[in-house]
């Protein structure tokens, strides 16, 4: 499942290429990706540059020029941007194509819902093998909405500080492992990195968040920082599907601690890795030195 490092590794290649570029067409292959018709996108986009690409969480946001006539179902209210949303969920991906750009394998192919076309000739392909990932127009309001309601801080921000922290796990009954997974309280992690970072910190996925001691989530707020850096700064893990924009696997895979090692000896105390179910997740971590 592409996460935070994942997803923003795909924002900052598509923003060098894609900022200033202008929709010619959008080709919607499979209804299930996005709530609203396939006409409804094309007559929204076709024409429309793209002023900004960000982030939150894993949910990619590109930003729209100002509509130049009235759009299809709806006026964008006070005349300000639409926003595209674009979420990979669990197997998206997105490839951009132009004519220097070459990639293993053909595009479009069996597992591609959407096809973006832009006026310099450069092609978008979303890709979605199990059709959980979605794209969807939305005005400034409905953003802000959405960020306010399902949104907590991310790591590398000012919001993610120690003291937040402090406060999200205070009290807390509900296993640290599903804590760490909600997004509601901290946007981007996911199912590796809480792994990972579980272990850097010591700590047992299955310990209740409201027992960690201060030293704890100290040590936990820390890692999470630097492995999420880290993890950008080699573009990613590839597990599975995951690919960045150009169709390239991701490099963190081989610094990996205990995801996806199974039944392989702890590096740092020769204990062993076990792989269980928290809260309906596949969960690896030390049996050992994880307490």
């Amino acid at each position: 499942m592409p996460e935070l490092p994942e997803v923003e590794t795909i924002r900052r290649d598509l923003a060098a290429r894609l900022l200033g570029q202008s929709f010619a067409s959008i080709n919607l292959l499979s209804p299930k990706t996005a709530p609203h018709p396939a006409v409804f996108l094309a007559d929204n986009l076709r024409g429309r540059k793209i002023t900004k690409l960000e982030r939150r969480g894993k949910l990619l946001i590109f930003s729209l020029s100002p509509v130049k006539k009235k759009l299809t179902g709806r006026q964008s209210a006070g005349g300000k941007p639409d926003y595209l949303l674009i979420h990979l969920k669990m197997t998206g991906q997105l490839i951009y194509l132009d004519r220097e750009t070459k990639i293993a394998g053909e595009l479009p192919n069996k597992h591609t819902r959407a096809i973006f076309k832009f006026k310099n000739g450069g092609r978008l392909f979303f890709n979605d093998l199990r059709k959980f990932g979605y794209l969807k127009l939305v005005t400034a309001d409905e953003l802000a909405r959405l960020l306010k309601n399902n949104y907590g801080p991310e790591p590398l921000t000012p919001d993610f500080s120690l003291l937040f922290l402090r406060s999200a796990l205070k009290n807390k009954k509900v296993k640290i492992k599903v804590l760490l997974l909600n997004q509601k309280i901290i946007a981007g992690l996911g199912n590796i990195y809480a792994d990972e970072v579980l272990y850097a910190a010591r700590i047992n996925p299955e310990r209740p968040a409201g027992s960690l001691k201060d030293a704890e989530i100290k040590k936990l707020w820390q890692v999470i920082n630097v492995i999420i850096k880290k993890a950008i700064k080699y573009r990613g893990t590839t597990f599975r599907n995951y690919v960045d924009s150009r169709g390239q696997k991701g490099n963190f895979s081989d610094l990996l601690q205990v995801y996806g090692r199974t039944g392989q000896k702890c590096r740092r105390c020769r204990g062993l890795i076990v792989k269980k179910k928290v809260a309906g997740r596949g969960t690896h971590y030390c049996s050992c030195c994880q307490k």
